[in-house]
């Protein structure tokens, strides 16, 4: 939904990845049980935007007129619009083990190409008139695969940038490609993104490519680079890395880096590890999906690449600050046992209020199915429809919350 406060507010929903679906029947089902009871709470008779995560299989199958004939049908019925599409995970994501297979395939592999470039497609055809449009995506590949990948990543990419630059131009629609930085992938920091942007997306030989690619000059080139890739900002991810908020933000800004989409979501915390919070973290080590684990003790960080590795050398990093990628709802500010980030989620928020970050902002908390029964006492809905309430009342001026929805 549009908040309140101008159009520079930026519009506010949440991911549908957290509905498992990977048919394009699911999907929709998904969207038909949830959504209007979400709006109802959340924005009362506004129209209400739709964060839509679509896997390949959805994607296929919208290349039948009369399948986007129903998937706009439950949209336009339900006063909803879409302006953002998750394009991360390409199959499927709930009911078995993902962990790294959330990166496949690639951006080294024509297949990721190929699937965003539905995307855009989709996205192009239901975006609202005068609404920018966004898609969230691997940042580049999985860490232990990036050694030899990085020229051919960078390569698809400038590629679908030159896609995108045509759907502007043919039919008014801007979208733009959000590479999302993760614990353990090619693209983790924010320091390492600005440097990949800087020196494989942003340089000369990006430029003369997308100019021959698109038929544009260079200046246009340029422009296009910085007008269709950016970023996807996701507060979970910055908070396992001890980012600083204020500083990581004002580092892609001053790149000229645009933050096409803020993914909203909270990371479990430990401020001090020992036996009791130990005992007690062991019950979110579950098989789905990767939980990347960054400890911070007086020697700097240590990187794991799931939680069980980092709980099998817990011994060696009691007393020290535990950050675990673990995606909790963002309205808990405390676990039973430990913390939350939602500090950082907090002071983003309010950075955002002063100077907007950006004009898409996105609840994430796709682990609900995986979470300690004990956090799941409510139902999905309404579960969904506090956290997004949570977020409305950081964000929107005292006026209108107080008359809210």
């Amino acid at each position: 939904m549009q908040l309140r406060g101008g159009p520079s507010a930026g519009h506010l929903t949440y991911c549908t990845n957290i509905h498992a679906g990977e048919s394009l029947g699911e999907v929709i089902e998904g969207l038909a049980s949830h959504l209007p009871a979400i709006r109802a709470e959340v924005a009362g008779d506004r129209p209400f935007g739709v964060g839509l995560r679509l896997g390949h299989a959805a994607a296929e199958a919208l290349d039948d007129p009369a399948a986007r004939e129903m998937l706009a049908g439950v949209l336009r019925d339900g006063n909803h619009y879409v302006f953002t599409i998750n394009g991360f995970p390409y199959g499927r994501f709930h009911g078995g083990q993902v962990k790294e297979g959330a990166y496949r395939p690639d951006w080294s592999d024509p297949a990721r190409a190929r699937y965003t470039a539905q995307l855009a497609g989709i996205l192009a055809w239901l975006l609202p008139e005068g609404l920018a449009g966004s898609i969230s995506t691997v940042p580049g590949t999985f860490k232990p695969w990036a050694a030899d990948r990085t020229e051919a990543i960078a390569a698809a990419l400038v590629a679908q940038v030159a896609g995108l630059a045509r759907i502007e131009a043919e039919f008014g629609r801007r979208i733009t490609l959000a590479l999302e930085p993760e614990p353990h992938c090619m693209l983790e920091t924010i320091d390492e993104t600005v440097r990949f942007f800087r020196d494989h997306l942003y340089g000369r030989a990006a430029i003369s490519a997308l100019a021959a690619q698109a038929g544009l000059s260079a200046a246009a080139a340029e422009r296009a680079l910085h007008r269709h890739i950016g970023v996807c900002y996701d507060v979970c991810h910055a908070a396992v890395e001890f980012e600083d908020p204020r500083a990581s933000i004002a580092a892609l800004r001053a790149a000229g880096i645009a933050i096409a989409k803020v993914q909203l979501s909270s990371a479990l915390r430990i401020a001090a590890m020992d036996e009791a919070a130990l005992g007690h973290l062991r019950r979110f080590d579950e098989p789905t999906y990767l939980h990347q684990t960054v400890v911070r003790d007086q020697t700097g960080l240590r990187r794991f690449v799931d939680l069980s590795p980092a709980l099998a050398a817990a011994p060696r990093m009691m007393g020290a600050e535990w950050r675990v990628h673990f995606h909790v709802p963002v309205f808990l500010e405390r676990m039973a046992h430990f913390d939350t980030t939602q500090g950082f989620l907090r002071e983003v928020l309010d950075l955002h209020r002063a100077e907007p970050v950006s004009e898409h902002l996105e609840v994430e908390t796709y682990t609900w199915d995986v979470l300690p029964q004990r956090y799941r006492d409510t139902d999905l809905a309404r579960a969904i429809a506090r956290e997004l309430c949570w977020v409305r009342d950081r964000l929107e001026p005292a006026a209108a919350v107080a008359g809210a929805p």
